[in-house]
C-alpha cells in the first residue's frame, strides 16, 4: 500500500473516531500528523509542524477574544440593536445584510477569512438575540463573503486570474466573479428558506424602546402584537413568561423571548447606549477593520492587541474574556490543518491530483478535479488548491475538448463555497464566533452541511459550466 493511500486511510480512521466517540477531532489528528509523520512519510518534528496554523491560531484566538470583551461590555448589544433600526425592525433582512456586507468586503479586497472575521461574531450576537438559526446567520455569512470574492479587484480574483494569465489560458474576469456570485446567492436563497427564513418574515418587525433594550420593545407579525415577553395567539388571547400576546383573524403574534441577563444589555446595565467603554471598543473595531484592509496587517495579531489595550483599561469588563476564547475549536481546526499539512508534505494532494489529470476522459477527469478542489478546499487554502488544479487541467484543456472559461469557474465554486467546512478558516472562525450555543451540535451541524456542499456543489458547478463548453 502505497504512503499516500495510508495518509488518506487513517484521515478516515480519525473522522470515525471522532464521530463515534467524545474526543476532539484535533487531538486525533495531531496523533495522527505525529504517527503518519514519523513512521509513513520519515518527517521529523519541523516537518510535521510545518502545517501547523499559526496564522489561523492566532486570528482565532485574537478576534474570540476581542469580541468577547465586546460582549462582556454591551458592545455587541448596541450593533445588534443598530442593525434592527437600519433594516426598521425587519428581523428576516438581517441575514441578507451580513450577506451583503461580507460580500462588499471581499469585492473591494478584502481577504476572505478577515471579512467573516469582522463580520461573523456580530451576525452570530444578533442571531443569538433573535432567535435565529445559528447556521443560517452563519453560512449566509461564509457564502457572502464568496460571493464578493472573485471580482476583478478582490484578492482571489486576482489570483486566479492571475494564474490563468500564466498559463495562458483563455479568461474572463467578469465570468468567474458573475459565477461565484450567482452560485452563492442561489445557495442562500436556498437556505434562508430551508433554515426558517419563512418564519422570520412571518414574525415581523420588532421595535426597541428604551435605547433598543430587549423585552422592553414589541414584535409584530400580522396584526398581532406582544409587550414585554414572548407571547403567542391565534384567534384570540395567550400568554408566556411575563407578557401577554394577543392575535386576531387567525394571525400569530411573535415576539423574541430575553434571558434576563440580555435585558442588562451587557456589564454596565445601561441597555445599549454608549458609555465609554463601548465607544472605545467601537473605536478599536473600526480599527481592526481600518488595518486589515486599509493597511493589510494580520487580523489575529491587530484584534490581539486591540483587545490587550481594552482589558487594561477597563479590566473589569475583560476579567472573564480570556476564558471565552474557544480553545476547543482552536485545538480542533489546529490539529486536522496540521495534519492536512502532513499529506501536503507527503504529496498526497499531488499524487491524487495528478491521478485524476492522467485519466483518458476529459469530461469525467474535469468532473473529479472539482471533487478534489472541494474536499481539499474544505481542509486547506482554497486559493492554494486553485492555484495547483488548474495547471493540472491544461494538459486536456489545450485539447479544446474542454472550455477553459467554464473549467476555470466550476474549479473556483467548487473550491470556495466549501469554506463552509468547520475545518476551514471561514467556516472555523463562524464556529468561534458563535456565543451561547451548544458548540458540539454547531460543529455537526457545520460539518454537515460542508458535506452536502462537497457532494453537491462540485457535480451542479460542472453541469452548468463545463459540459456546455463555455470559453
Amino acid at each position: 500500500m502505497s504512503p499516500e493511500l495510508i495518509s488518506i486511510l487513517v484521515l478516515v480512521v480519525v473522522f470515525v473516531i471522532a464521530t463515534t466517540r467524545s474526543v476532539n477531532m484535533g487531538a486525533l489528528a495531531f496523533a495522527a500528523a505525529f504517527g503518519v509523520g514519523t513512521l509513513v512519510a520519515d518527517l521529523d518534528a519541523d516537518g510535521i509542524f510545518a502545517g501547523f496554523p499559526g496564522d489561523l491560531f492566532v486570528v482565532l484566538v485574537g478576534v474570540t477574544y476581542l469580541f468577547a470583551i465586546a460582549r462582556a461590555n454591551g458592545t455587541t448589544d448596541w450593533l445588534v440593536h443598530a442593525a434592527v433600526r437600519l433594516v426598521r425592525g425587519r428581523v428576516a433582512l438581517i441575514p441578507w445584510v451580513m450577506f451583503a456586507l461580507t460580500g462588499a468586503l471581499t469585492a473591494i479586497g478584502a481577504v476572505s477569512p478577515a471579512a467573516v472575521a469582522i463580520v461573523a461574531p456580530i451576525a452570530l450576537s444578533f442571531a443569538t438575540r433573535y432567535s435565529i438559526s445559528p447556521l443560517l446567520m452563519g453560512t449566509m455569512v461564509v457564502h457572502g463573503a464568496q460571493a464578493g470574492g472573485f471580482s476583478p479587484i478582490s484578492i482571489y480574483g486576482s489570483i486566479v486570474n492571475g494564474i490563468v494569465e500564466r498559463e495562458k489560458l483563455p479568461g474572463s474576469e467578469i465570468g468567474l466573479f458573475l459565477a461565484s456570485l450567482v452560485a452563492n446567492l442561489l445557495i442562500a436563497a436556498v437556505l434562508f428558506a430551508v433554515l426558517g427564513g419563512r418564519k422570520l418574515w412571518a414574525r415581523g418587525a420588532v421595535t426597541l424602546e428604551d435605547g433598543g433594550v430587549p423585552g422592553q420593545g414589541t414584535a409584530s407579525a400580522g396584526t398581532g402584537s406582544s409587550t414585554g415577553g414572548s407571547g403567542t395567539g391565534t384567534g384570540g388571547t395567550g400568554t408566556s413568561g411575563s407578557g401577554t400576546g394577543t392575535g386576531t383573524g387567525g394571525t400569530a403574534t411573535a415576539a423574541v423571548a430575553v434571558r434576563p441577563e440580555q435585558q442588562t444589555g451587557g456589564a454596565e446595565g445601561t441597555g445599549s447606549r454608549l458609555n465609554p467603554a463601548r465607544i472605545a471598543t467601537l473605536v478599536a473595531l473600526v480599527a481592526l477593520v481600518v488595518a486589515v484592509l486599509g493597511f493589510d496587517l494580520d487580523a489575529g495579531l491587530t484584534a490581539v492587541t486591540l483587545a490587550v489595550v481594552l482589558s487594561t483599561a477597563w479590566p473589569d469588563d475583560s476579567r472573564r474574556a480570556v476564558g471565552e476564547i474557544a480553545w476547543s475549536t482552536v485545538l480542533l481546526i489546529c490539529g486536522v490543518l496540521t495534519y492536512v499539512g502532513v499529506l501536503e508534505e507527503m504529496g498526497t494532494i499531488t499524487w491524487a491530483g495528478e491521478g485524476v489529470g492522467g485519466i483518458g476522459v476529459p469530461l469525467l477527469a474535469a468532473v473529479l478535479l472539482c471533487y478534489i478542489g472541494a474536499i481539499v478546499s474544505a481542509f486547506a487554502s482554497s486559493v492554494g488548491i486553485m492555484g495547483a488544479l488548474i495547471p493540472l487541467a491544461v494538459p486536456f484543456l489545450a485539447q479544446g475538448e474542454i472550455g477553459a472559461i467554464g473549467m476555470v469557474a466550476a474549479l473556483a465554486v467548487s473550491a470556495t463555497v466549501v469554506d463552509v467546512s468547520p475545518f476551514s478558516t471561514n467556516g472555523a472562525l463562524v464556529l468561534a464566533a458563535a456565543p451561547d450555543v451548544d458548540r458540539d451540535r454547531f460543529f455537526r451541524q457545520l460539518m454537515i452541511y460542508g458535506g452536502i456542499v462537497v457532494a453537491a456543489v462540485p457535480v451542479l458547478a460542472w453541469l452548468v459550466l463545463v459540459v456546455p463548453g463555455f470559453g
